[in-house]
């Protein structure tokens, strides 16, 4: 949203589509996150329309939101899912997805997990170890079904990005080193329960360079060619997401067909269904968390901005060190300028937004939209210091829809007990 017509000023105002964001706060209050309907829409159908050329499936990561009206709202436009949990499966199923166009990933998948992906039948599994594609085998026999799984290979590509989002190398506990791929092929084609049709590839998130991502996908497929000449069906490859997003003005990734465009040339010459897992590149711009300022303080020539978000709310800051942009939703038209940390309620020096911040001053009662956080953002959030999880709401034009109400202090306690009473 920092160059994005679903986020603009209207009469000084910070508008979602064409809700205001104080309406937004005061039908749903704060902190909430903010997502734009139209946003995601348009961020899955660049990928789609981009690819109408060659056999492919989107399948919308689900870790990156996994909103009930997110899921719903990508299903209603035929995409597929990544998932890496059962949990998320049911959250897609209950969304009103089909099983059949969702991939399992993860590495470390329960028996429960699997005997439940199966039973709803599910497209296919990325499969991680020998230890996992014994035991889909031992299952999927088990309920005399047929398991179609990809081995995720890691291609030691280095893909420039925070160490804690790489995933493409050898010393990452993410897939098979490449080398060992081929074995392991003879191996799932000896198991019974399993049909080795797929390999996968996923290097790692927020890129801003595609060409680790192409260099990737060159040695992906020219293992399928290996593959095949060795008998093994492969018939999709997944090549993962990842695509970068702007988080700071200036910054310039890759736009979607840039990456897109290159990797259909690529699959065009070796007859497969390409399937790509972007997440954060469909909703990471389509959403804020709003907020607002509830004291102003200031400790000798350091300037404090508390507001009613914190980490439990949005941890990237002090997880990634992750820059969030800081928009007052109302702009004045002479506005004095202040360095300052824009901090939460958290007991934790780790508790902030911005550090050093050069924005217009705020005052108790302001309203700010925190940026680029439809992704990776609710669903890390917490109850931190028992703070109930903040709501989540759908712009849909005019229309403002709360999506997930906000936690109470009764869901707080929920599913706790005393001790009996001695």
């Amino acid at each position: 949203m920092l160059n994005d017509p679903e986020l603009a000023l209207h009469n000084n105002v910070l508008f979602c589509e064409s809700a205001s964001l104080e309406e937004v706060a005061k039908k749903c209050g704060t902190p909430t996150y903010v997502y734009s309907r139209r946003a995601i829409e348009n961020r899955y159908r660049a990928y789609d329309e981009s690819l109408k050329d060659v056999p492919h499936r989107i399948c919308y990561a689900v870790k990156a939101n996994s909103n009930l009206a997110v899921l719903q709202i990508l299903a209603k436009l035929g995409a597929g899912f990544d998932i890496v949990s059962a949990g998320e499966l049911f959250r897609v199923l209950a969304a009103g997805a089909s099983a059949e166009k969702v991939v399992f990933s993860g590495v470390g998948k329960t028996a429960q997990e699997i005997q439940y992906a199966l039973q709803q039948g599910i497209h296919s599994f990325n499969c991680e170890s020998e230890d996992e594609l014994e035991l889909i085998s031992e299952i999927a026999v088990a309920q005399g079904r047929q398991a179609s799984i990809a081995l995720r290979v890691n291609p030691d590509v280095s893909a420039a990005t925070h160490p804690y989002i790489s995933t493409g190398l050898r010393d990452h506990k993410f897939g098979i080193d490449i080398c060992m791929a081929e074995r392991l092929y003879a191996r799932a084609m000896s198991l019974p329960g399993l049909v080795p049709d797929g390999l996968s590839c996923h290097i790692g998130s927020q890129l801003l360079d595609i060409d680790p991502v192409i260099e990737a996908a060159g040695k992906v497929l020219s293992m399928v060619e290996r593959l095949r000449g060795e008998g093994v069906p492969i018939r999709h490859v997944d090549l993962g997401g990842g695509l970068g997003i702007p988080y700071r003005p200036g910054e310039t990734p890759a736009e979607i067909p840039d990456l897109t465009t290159r990797l259909a040339a690529l699959c065009a010459r070796h007859d497969v269904l390409l399937m790509l897992e972007p997440g954060r590149s469909i909703v990471g711009e389509a959403g804020v968390l709003l907020t607002r300022v509830l004291f102003v303080k200031r400790n000798g020539a350091k300037t404090f901005v508390v507001v009613d978000a914190a980490m439990n709310d949005l941890i990237r800051p002090s997880l990634y060190q992750a820059h969030h942009e800081i928009t007052p939703v109302r702009k004045e038209s002479v506005a004095e300028s202040v360095v300052a940390d824009v901090v939460g309620p958290v007991c934790e020096t780790g508790d902030f937004f911005a550090r050093g911040r050069e924005m217009p001053a705020a005052r108790a009662g302001d309203l700010l939209a925190i940026r680029t956080a439809g992704a990776y953002g609710f669903v890390l959030s917490s109850n931190y210091n028992s703070r109930p999880r903040a709501c989540e709401s759908m712009v849909d034009g005019r229309s403002i829809h709360v999506v997930r109400e906000r936690e109470s202090w009764a869901d707080l306690i929920r599913g706790e007990s005393l001790l009996p009473s001695s």
